[in-house]
């Protein structure tokens, strides 16, 4: 049986969209510690967050133990949080900033707690909107990584995968996130003669490209390969403080 030319496009399996993600991330980490008037690093960093937050929920659903892929989530949020501190604020520790980990773990737990209710359509639907809800307030009050506007996006993977037209409600989603949550500097471009602006967070959207090559294979696996990705995380942040204090001296 051949395959149809949308599934050819879909090249893209796990390994390569998390090596991608953790690249834009390091660009924008890269632009906030030691590159600062490099602002084409941040612009391109803007893609790292909706992947991972997509294949955060890629993971809860492919995942054979849930309970295990939470106290992994947590286990490297906690170990992220000094490395976080030293690269955001040049402290061991800031209790008003959490680190991303702390953002996704907050999704996760209410992922669960959908899931649960998932057999009944409309406990499904109450549920759904009792955490979108929760989802605001706990990336608020928390204080994590990206806030409200991050809990919310993995919420909006969750909540359009394998839906019809899923893409056009991630796009309206993300839109709305970057817009009015999470907003940021705002850009100005000139077309035809005329200057438009927009949130430099919206460039985010442009995220959508990679995740939908996506082929839901999970591409080469091994358990060093799945821990390298999570300790990659505070490694490289604890590395850039340390190159930064090296630069400053």
């Amino acid at each position: 049986m051949r395959e149809s030319p949308a599934s050819r496009l879909k090249c893209l399996d796990a390994l390569t969209l998390k090596l991608m993600a953790m690249a834009f991330m390091v660009c924008d980490h890269v632009w906030a510690t030691i590159c600062p008037g490099w602002d084409w690093l941040t612009m391109v960093g803007r893609l790292a967050y909706p992947i991972f937050a997509f294949q955060i929920v890629e993971g809860f659903f492919e995942t054979h133990d849930r309970k295990r892929y939470l106290k992994r989530m947590l286990l490297f949020a906690l170990i992220s949080e000094i490395p976080f501190d030293l690269m955001t604020d040049d402290t061991l520790f800031n209790p008003f900033h959490q680190n991303v980990m702390f953002t996704f773990l907050i999704a996760m737990l209410l992922m669960c707690w959908m899931e649960r209710v998932r057999g009944s359509r409309w406990k499904f639907v109450l549920v759904s909107v009792i955490c979108g809800v929760l989802g605001y307030l706990l990336g608020i009050l928390a204080m994590v990584d990206y806030f409200n506007g991050g809990v919310l996006m993995v919420l909006v993977f969750y909540w359009t995968r394998n839906l019809r037209f899923g893409w056009v409600f991630q796009l309206a989603g993300i839109w709305y996130i970057c817009a009015e949550l999470l907003e940021g500097l705002v850009l100005t471009v000139t077309v035809f003669g005329h200057p438009v602006e927009f949130y430099q967070q919206s460039l985010a959207l442009l995220a959508l490209i990679p995740i939908h090559l996506y082929n839901g294979k999970q591409g080469r696996h091994s358990r060093a390969i799945q821990y390298g990705c999570y300790a990659f995380y505070p490694a490289h942040m604890l590395l850039l403080y340390l190159i930064r204090q090296m630069i400053l001296v």
